[in-house]
């Protein structure tokens, strides 16, 4: 099936391409060279470029301008914010005079308040240096990000004033259709093909109830996605909607939301769905170091019982709850280290120990909802290296992790499985189209831009 990517589609050459230009957007990338190349007309006339037409016209333009008499070609110069400290002082620190950044603040006060401008805010100054190795840095150009899909850009021009102008790329809603296969772990298999950190979580907790990932994935196993997101016109995704289909080694999930549920579920083909069913394991990304059983202790150095399963992964690797629950233990427990025991339906109950920390709320009497983050992997307690030492309790007495085998989710009926059939079909529409757009405007800001008053566009 063909993957719908718009990042293979050409870009129409909008006038804000050379506003750019005269900045620092792509012709600040140091040391590459472009060599000059020809742009191609659509049936309508149209000039169509691609992203490497588009930085060979900007370093072009960019170098046509030149740099002052006496300073070397100007450098791209990356800065962040700091605490307490003002848009001013922030282009001080990249070198330039004291009268260069008061003017890049004036100009960019033309079109945003910047005195709301806050610590960790981005931008990237061009400053030309003295060829001499003497004196100050000139600022030639500033960008900075002003929106999801919107730049501000300074230039200096040639009678050596500073303009500001806006850029704002076209946004397009997609429904994409990503497939692939596992290279590596599962996640990093997904986000090759454009899932961002909340779809690949929401891929793990729909599959750690089908599959160990240590054991049952494998390399050039087929996955294929389905998900919601904004992207540019450049092809870079400023947002991501909701998971709709997951499939993997032919196991398929549909998103549903039966009437009057709080919140979405996900169903096979025939509207049965999991979320009741403890997850195969409670992390992901991890390999078992220690199955349960008689074992010589790693401290101790004699044969006992080891009463639970270790997953050998990285302090700080997430630890999801297998199912929902109400925690009952969140402490220090002599050689478990910071232990956390949650209390599941059915009797049963899992702990979890050596923990680096706890989710924020972890405490006792906190409920827990299945896939939801409790707490992270550490080597804290009597352990010879980071990992998640398992262990599930049933009626009292602990049991082996791996021997659970818990009724599957119930399946749908009535209104909500014809209402299912009815989403189902459309994504499978969806799904033999290679993907849906649907060209929509998105409005957002970076954190501490205000803007005063429209923008020029130029």
């Amino acid at each position: 099936m063909a993957q719908f990517d718009p990042r293979r589609q050409p870009m129409r050459l909008a006038p804000h391409v050379f506003t750019a230009v005269a900045a620092v957007s792509v012709a600040l990338l140091a040391g590459r060279v472009y060599q000059p190349t020809e742009a191609a007309a659509d049936e309508a006339g149209v000039m169509r470029l691609t992203d490497d037409q588009v930085a060979a016209l900007e370093a072009r333009a960019f170098v046509a301008a030149g740099a002052p008499e006496g300073l070397g070609a100007p450098e791209a110069i990356p800065v962040e914010v700091r605490r307490g400290e003002s848009f001013e002082d922030a282009v001080m620190r990249t070198g330039v005079e004291a009268d260069d950044a008061r003017a890049l603040v004036a100009t960019v006060a033309n079109a945003f308040d910047v005195s709301r401008i806050e610590a960790g805010l981005r931008f990237e100054t061009a400053v030309a240096k003295p060829r001499s190795g003497r004196g100050s840095a000139r600022l030639v150009g500033m960008t900075m990000r002003t929106g999801p899909a919107s730049q501000l850009t300074v230039s200096r021009s040639f009678d050596g004033a500073l303009k500001v102008r806006a850029l704002e790329e076209k946004v397009t809603r997609e429904t994409l259709v990503a497939t692939g296969e596992i290279s590596g772990s599962l996640s990093a298999s997904a986000r090759r093909v454009g899932a961002t950190t909340p779809i690949v979580r929401k891929i793990s907790q729909i599959f750690a109830h089908k599959f160990d990932f240590d054991r049952d994935i494998r390399r050039g196993d087929d996955f294929t996605l389905v998900f919601d997101r904004a992207v540019t016109e450049n092809g870079r995704t400023i947002e991501t909607g909701e998971l709709l289909y997951a499939q993997l080694k032919g196991q398929v999930f549909y998103r549903f939301q039966p009437a009057g549920a709080r919140e979405a579920q996900y169903f096979d083909a025939t509207g049965k769905n999991t979320r009741s069913a403890f997850m195969r394991t409670p992390i992901d990304r991890a390999r078992v170091s220690s199955n349960y059983g008689m074992r010589r202790h790693p401290i101790a150095g004699y044969r006992r019982m080891h009463q639970g399963i270790d997953f050998a992964a990285p302090t700080g690797t997430p630890i999801v709850a297998p199912a929902d629950g109400v925690v009952v233990e969140a402490r220090r427990w002599g050689g478990y280290g910071n232990w956390l025991r949650i209390r599941h339906s059915n009797g049963l109950e899992t702990g979890y120990a050596h923990l680096s920390r706890y989710a924020s709320g972890m405490r006792a009497g906190q409920r827990v909802r299945q896939g939801q983050v409790i707490a992270y992997v550490g080597s804290t307690g009597a352990s010879t290296g980071p990992h998640l030492h398992y262990e599930v309790w049933r009626r009292g007495q602990r049991i082996n992790p791996a021997s659970i085998r818990v009724e599957e989710g119930t399946v749908l009926a009535g209104a909500d499985l014809a209402a299912f059939r009815a989403e189902k079909a459309r994504i499978d529409r969806i799904i033999a189209a290679g993907g849906e757009r649907r060209p929509e405007v998105v409005q957002a800001t970076v954190r501490g831009l205000r803007p005063v008053e429209a923008p020029t566009r130029g």
